[in-house]
């Protein structure tokens, strides 16, 4: 980025497990007049020497005091499973802080909030079949599985996040959220379906729609392009829309 103020900023959030480095692409496939910034947890990616969060709120606030001084122009959120929860939770408390609100958020391939967590949470399961889940969700590099060293180290950094996802529970009187929203599912995705990623609809007064894609739980992962358009498009929408709201 020049020093031209962007059109808008787009915080990305990744999944449970993951870094920013899945997503490093997305920036050269977005609008050069965006300025594309890709989020690390802590315990994730360039943030590897910070314990990892286990609870939804604090990561949310530790992401949000992080982002603070960048929301300077109209800025949106996307996360992608443990991402989408994660990027829920940031509007929230930006709201309630009184700082800007994101123009437009995403939410890919994390069902919309429920009062109850999951019958068997993949947090508690044993190590070798925790490993077998994961592999068959995809997201994984497989040498982590094969390598004891890399488990050692993944394995905690995982377990603390399906917590944060498993664990965390709606605020039953929290008002829909006052911004544009949009839900990405994969067609084929066992655990976020599009029949219970179209649940987010409740959650949002602007909701923008189901966006169905193909492929599973990470639908994007072998070509990123037909979400990045959607994103663009979807994203520009609720600008459009920003903008003419404050011009009147």
């Amino acid at each position: 980025m020049d020093s031209t103020r962007p059109t808008l900023r787009l915080f990305v959030l990744h999944h449970a497990g993951g870094s920013h480095l899945p997503y490093r692409r997305w920036p050269a496939g977005l609008p050069d007049s965006w300025d594309v910034r890709l989020l690390d947890a802590p315990g994730h990616g360039f943030l590897l020497d910070l314990p990892p969060l286990d609870d939804a709120g604090r990561l949310a606030d530790f992401l949000l005091d992080h982002v603070e001084p960048e929301l300077t122009c109209p800025y949106a959120l996307f996360g992608h499973s443990m991402g989408a929860l994660v990027a829920y939770e940031m509007t929230r408390r930006a709201v309630a802080r009184g700082l800007p609100a994101p123009v437009w958020v995403g939410v890919s391939a994390r069902t919309a909030p429920q009062p109850a967590g999951p019958a068997e949470p993949y947090h508690e399961l044993p190590d070798a079949e925790l490993r077998t889940r994961l592999n068959l969700l995809g997201g994984t590099p497989d040498g982590i599985f094969d390598d004891p060293d890399l488990w050692s180290v993944f394995e905690p950094v995982v377990r603390a996040d399906l917590r944060l996802v498993e664990e965390w529970r709606p605020d039953p009187g929290a008002a829909p959220l006052p911004v544009a929203l949009s839900a990405y599912a994969g067609a084929g995705d066992a655990h976020a379906s599009p029949a219970r990623m179209a649940g987010w609809e409740a959650y949002t007064e602007r909701f923008l729609g189901l966006r169905v894609m193909d492929g599973g739980h990470f639908y994007f992962q072998d070509d990123p392009r037909p979400l990045l358009r959607r994103i663009e498009r979807d994203a520009s929408a609720a600008l459009d829309a920003a903008g003419a709201a404050r011009s009147r």
